[in-house]
């Protein structure tokens, strides 16, 4: 709809009038042309279209490369020969990294001693979505070395090797996540190497809230499922001012100062919480002027600041000076209704400030992101 309003309205009929930034598409005055003023118009308009003509940054551009890149480098793997370099064997490969990545793992959590340390209350929601963090991590590592001791055994030829841990060998030997694995994780478009070490990264965070209490700043990107921690936010509100948690809403005050502010932080908001990890795409946060920005030139993902989210109960939402920008788990956006009622990629939104018109980031495409491909 923004980018239909910027061609279905009046204006357009108004000879000259410009529909994009660098002046291509212009309306032609119908009382003074002709048939052949038409065609030479056409004729001068370009094969591809700048990313502008619909609003986009000209990042855009360079974001549907890399894509198409990707897309082309992964079909010629797949085409590739299924033997490895320097006279080393399939098998030698996978095996070694299986071990590699096994040593990785963290050991499982123990679910006992949360319960008995962060005990359901109704007071602290938060104990609850811990415990529901540490599950789902769980079920995950325990398939991970599951399989990879399975894996170890068909290997040496112990034991048969499934057309399940077929293909678990060769998405390992192609550097990608196996199927088994990601069905019982989180959405994420990460290679391997980079996947397990985000892993690696959410356990920590999930072993440090263990270890040292509820966190003061939390990574929403390092959570399983952030919509339930958003839930959980929410009913600890609700249930200290008694009221019910569908007549609530987030103010969102995005911390000052440098990007790296949180740090500083060690006691968390009376009120609400602190959250950060989030990353900018199609546009940046100026620190100065505490709003949003263009992107600059060749950067595709920048860091967002942290920010604060307040309860505030029957909050009438902003209608100037904002952004409403949607939060998305990966930056494939695309999602799908989960058995839960929540979208498996979309999180939740946040209002962002700016000087300039909500439409503008709208045909932006401007979103934040919890995980990035890389």
């Amino acid at each position: 709809m923004s980018i239909l309003g910027e061609y279905y309205k009046p204006a357009v009929t108004a000879p000259g009038y410009v529909f994009d930034p660098s002046a291509i598409f212009t309306q032609l005055d119908p009382t003074e042309s002709e048939f052949g003023d038409y065609m030479n118009y056409f004729r001068k308009l370009p094969i591809n279209d700048k990313p502008d003509a619909f609003g986009l940054h000209d990042n855009a551009d360079i974001a549907y490369a890399n894509n198409q890149t990707m897309f082309l480098l992964n079909t010629l793997l797949a085409l590739q020969p299924r033997s490895a370099a320097g006279g080393i064997s399939r098998e030698d490969v996978v095996s070694k990294l299986a071990s590699e990545i096994e040593e990785q793992l963290p050991p499982v959590f123990d679910l006992e001693s949360i319960l008995k340390n962060y005990p359901v209350m109704y007071e602290e929601s938060m104990n609850t979505v811990l415990q529901q963090e540490a599950e789902r991590f769980n079920k995950l590592l325990k398939e991970m070395k599951s399989s990879l001791g399975q894996m170890q055994m068909a290997i040496k030829g112990l034991v048969v090797m499934s057309d399940a841990l077929e293909k678990m060998f060769t998405s390992l030997f192609d550097n990608q996540v196996p199927g088994n694995w990601s069905r019982c994780a989180y959405p994420s478009l990460k290679p391997l190497g980079a996947w397990v070490k985000d892993l690696v990264e959410r356990c920590q965070f999930i072993k440090n809230w263990v270890d040292n209490g509820t966190p003061a700043v939390f990574w929403i990107s390092g959570f399983f499922f952030p919509q339930a921690f958003i839930t959980g936010t929410l009913q600890n509100f609700a249930r200290k001012v008694q009221v019910s948690i569908h007549t609530i809403g987030f103010d969102f005050a995005v911390l000052p100062g440098p990007l790296d502010e949180w740090q500083r932080i060690q006691k968390a908001p009376e009120d609400g919480c602190y959250i950060r990890g989030l990353f900018l795409e199609a546009a940046i946060w100026d620190v100065d002027k505490q709003q949003l920005a263009e992107s600059r030139p060749k950067e595709l993902y920048t860091d967002m600041a942290a920010m604060h989210l307040i309860p505030v109960p029957n909050r009438v939402p902003k209608t100037t000076g904002i952004y409403t920008c949607p939060i998305y788990k990966t930056i494939t956006r695309a999602g799908t209704l989960s058995t839960t009622g929540h979208s498996t990629n979309f999180v939740m939104p946040v209002e962002l400030p700016t000087d300039l018109n909500e439409n503008h980031w709208i045909r932006r495409a401007t979103a934040l992101m919890c995980s990035l491909d890389y």
